[in-house]
């Protein structure tokens, strides 16, 4: 009897935390799953949505803590695709923003296995916005960057350098290991008083915050015991957001 197993694999954008920030999209993708690979930041909420016969497999990475390593996650999509059928592979945030989307699907389909994407909403843009931090805004930032904070060899990327001498917003993913040579390389620009917001957990009932400057985030930091994973956004944008704005006229008042 012929095999007729049709192997498929949905790269989904999870979004970045809220269950309900997930696309409808990803939602029908998700129903119609055999297999579901999923990631540390993916909402395990989000499981509901597939077929309570599906397959769930946690692949997750965490700093100090892998289940897999790429290689492996890469060969068991293409495993499980081919003795399933249908695999969705649901990632946080965006799976093309420091996901490693792109190079799942470039081995994927090295086999002949077809793929498709589900875009998400990334992390970078609406955890600031939760905070009612728009990343531009009219006569304050023209553009914004996103970065990764470390590179593939644990170093600092040598784009925040380049960020630190700009007017954009900056908006830094996996940093929080090298705040303080972050906040060295805005110092070096003289952008010590350039306001600065830490969101952990973002958009989720475990979310945390810590708002200041390049001069007195690490303390912030510090004092409000923020950790991985969270996003740091450095720009004047912060400054100007309504829910974080009282904090900034009271400091600067507390410096006259």
């Amino acid at each position: 009897m012929p095999n007729t197993i049709q192997p498929k694999v949905t790269l989904v954008g999870a979004g970045p935390g809220d269950p309900d920030l997930l696309t409808l999209k990803g939602v029908k993708a998700l129903a119609e799953a055999n297999v579901v690979l999923y990631d540390a930041l993916a909402n395990e909420e989000l499981l509901i949505h597939a077929p309570k016969n599906a397959i769930k497999i946690f692949v997750g990475k965490r700093k100090g803590c892998h289940e897999y390593s790429q290689d492996q996650i890469n060969q068991l999509i293409v495993d499980n695709a081919l003795t399933y059928g249908n695999v969705v592979r649901l990632k946080g945030g965006d799976s093309f923003i420091f996901g490693r989307g792109s190079e799942e699907i470039e081995f994927v389909e090295s086999f002949g296995i077809p793929t498709f994407v589900v875009p998400g909403i990334s992390s970078a843009i609406a955890v600031p916005a939760y905070q009612g931090i728009s990343l531009t805004k009219r006569g304050v930032s023209e553009s914004f960057w996103v970065i990764t904070g470390t590179t593939s060899d644990r170093k600092l990327s040598a784009d925040i350098a380049l960020a630190a001498q700009s007017s954009a917003t900056i908006v830094i993913l996996m940093g929080m290991s090298k705040l303080s040579q972050i906040v060295a390389l805005f110092q070096k620009e003289s952008k010590g008083e350039t306001p600065v917001a830490i969101i952990q957990n973002g958009t989720t009932v475990n979310e945390k915050f810590g708002v200041g400057t390049i001069n007195t985030i690490q303390e912030v930091v510090t004092e409000n015991k923020l950790s991985s994973p969270a996003i740091i956004v450095i720009g004047e944008v912060v400054r100007e957001s309504n829910t974080l704005k009282q904090f900034y006229e009271e400091f600067a008042y507390s410096k006259l």
